[in-house]
């Protein structure tokens, strides 16, 4: 019998998922829940894990190929069929315990709770070392065997192993703090602040930091290319999905874009009074999460933004969402992500602000759940904490709209009567895809989140 291996489906809104890397390789024995292949979304990447116990056959597509979700990319013959061998993930020591003593035997003696034992167990008898007389195997082999094939595995969630991969460290070396031992991310964070035999060897996303370190003699690693004055870095993983989707964003989707100078006195006279009895164990408010709530409320009143056009073969559907759920885009070293404050519209500021600080570390330490950066409605990308005053962003599809957002800057404006006063403005632009929302659609959107920002009471009407 045979088990199929298929690309999952991340998110509502996800077609399809680039192979990174295999981890297992075919042929390769495999236990229920080992890592077996790396994949990346436009968003994060994950590792998908074996469904079954066996071994590891047909692999259909190779790293760097764009699959469909839900198509099939392998399959894992059960142990039933891989020769009953073991498919515990361990290191090389494992192999070695099982298939060290060569078969004497076309059909090795046994006890029959010996035979029974390797059945459930799922070991080929022909592999074992018997202790009995004249060799029987004994149900005590069958134990030995188990606990040190146990002794061998490492139980580690899938993003610590990632992250020993990438640090180029022996995950085995790195005590788990999980249940019955398991090693989380933290544990493998651990371990690099505080081991004494790290390598300082520049990472390529320390490199890009940090350029006056680019050596002057010419090497070549892997596919990267050094030289004096410059670094050539392979697009893969993260980068090249985001390249090919805000490339297909930025061709098909026609953009418009709208600005409005927004006066946020009350907004920070808000910021200040939520901010005023700050507690240690809670994040401040800043200006991005009054910025959800009150685009959530706008959203509200024009579902024609909070919707995606998606693609089904030749033709294509709006779908207008019921849930108000909003992206905030995050810089990384290796790209960008938008993790999702879900439901926005039905939750208060203050934990809008808890969500987003979460979200933010956790994104930044590669920590996020699938389930966290999918299925957003709308996106919101903030700038202003760079000093960058205006700028217009591209589309995430399949969302149909997107506000890019600028640094509150103090000019001098005359009111209704003609006064002179100095006031905190902030330009807002919002992009949208004509295709879906018209000019006056999107006009009246801006209209109403002008006013929430400019009167924050309004939203508690």
């Amino acid at each position: 019998m045979v088990r199929e291996v298929i690309m999952p489906k991340f998110g509502f809104t996800q077609e399809t998922a680039e192979i990174v890397r295999w981890i297992k390789h075919e042929g390769e024995l495999v236990d229920v829940g080992d890592p077996i292949v790396e994949v990346t979304t436009d968003k994060v990447n994950m590792e998908i894990e074996a469904p079954a116990r066996g071994m590891l056959s047909n692999v259909r597509y190779r790293e760097g190929d764009v699959v469909p979700v839900t198509e099939v990319i392998a399959y894992i013959t059960l142990v039933e069929e891989a020769g009953g061998q073991s498919t515990s993930q361990s290191d090389k020591n494992l192999n070695t315990i099982v298939n060290s003593v060569p078969s004497q035997r076309s059909k090795p003696k046994a006890t029959p709770l010996a035979e029974r034992v390797a059945r459930t167990a799922g070991l080929s008898l022909d592999r074992i070392q018997g202790s009995g007389p004249n060799g029987r195997i004994l149900r005590r082999d069958l134990e030995n065997t188990l606990r040190q094939l146990s002794m061998n595995k490492v139980r580690a969630v899938p993003a610590a192993r990632r992250l020993a991969r990438e640090a180029g460290i022996d995950i085995g070396k790195v005590k788990g703090s999980g249940p019955r031992h398991r090693v989380q991310s933290r544990d493998v964070q651990n371990y690099l602040a505080t081991s004494s035999s790290l390598d300082v060897t520049l990472t390529t996303s320390e490199a890009i930091n940090r350029p006056e370190d680019v050596v002057a003699s010419s090497t070549i690693t892997g596919d990267t290319k050094t030289q004096s004055g410059y670094r050539k870095l392979p697009l893969t993983g993260m980068r090249r999905a985001i390249a090919r989707r805000l490339q297909l964003s930025a061709q098909e989707a026609p953009h418009i874009q709208l600005e409005v100078r927004v006066d946020v006195t009350e907004v920070e006279a808000l910021r200040t009074k939520a901010n005023r009895h700050h507690l240690g164990e809670q994040p401040k408010v800043s200006l991005t999460a009054i910025f959800v709530k009150s685009a959530a409320w706008a959203l509200k009143r024009h579902p024609t933004l909070n919707a995606w056009l998606q693609s089904n073969g030749p033709e294509e559907q709006i779908v207008l969402v019921d849930e108000i759920n909003i992206g905030i885009a995050v810089a990384l070293e290796q790209g960008l992500i938008v993790p999702v404050i879900r439901q926005a519209n039905e939750k208060g500021i203050l934990q809008i602000a808890r969500e987003i600080d979460d979200l933010s570390q956790r994104a930044r330490a590669n920590k996020l759940r699938p389930d966290e950066v999918v299925d957003g409605t709308f996106s919101i990308s903030n700038l202003g904490m760079f000093g960058v005053e205006r700028f217009s962003a591209i589309i995430n599809p399949p969302q149909v709209a997107i506000l890019a957002v600028g640094a509150v800057c103090r000019e001098v404006v005359a009111d209704e009567n003609n006064e002179i006063s100095v006031r905190p403005l902030m330009k807002l632009i919002l992009c949208v895809d004509h295709r879906v929302v018209d000019g006056a659609v999107a006009a009246a959107f801006l209209r109403d989140l002008k006013v929430v920002l400019e009167d924050p009471q309004v939203i508690l009407l």
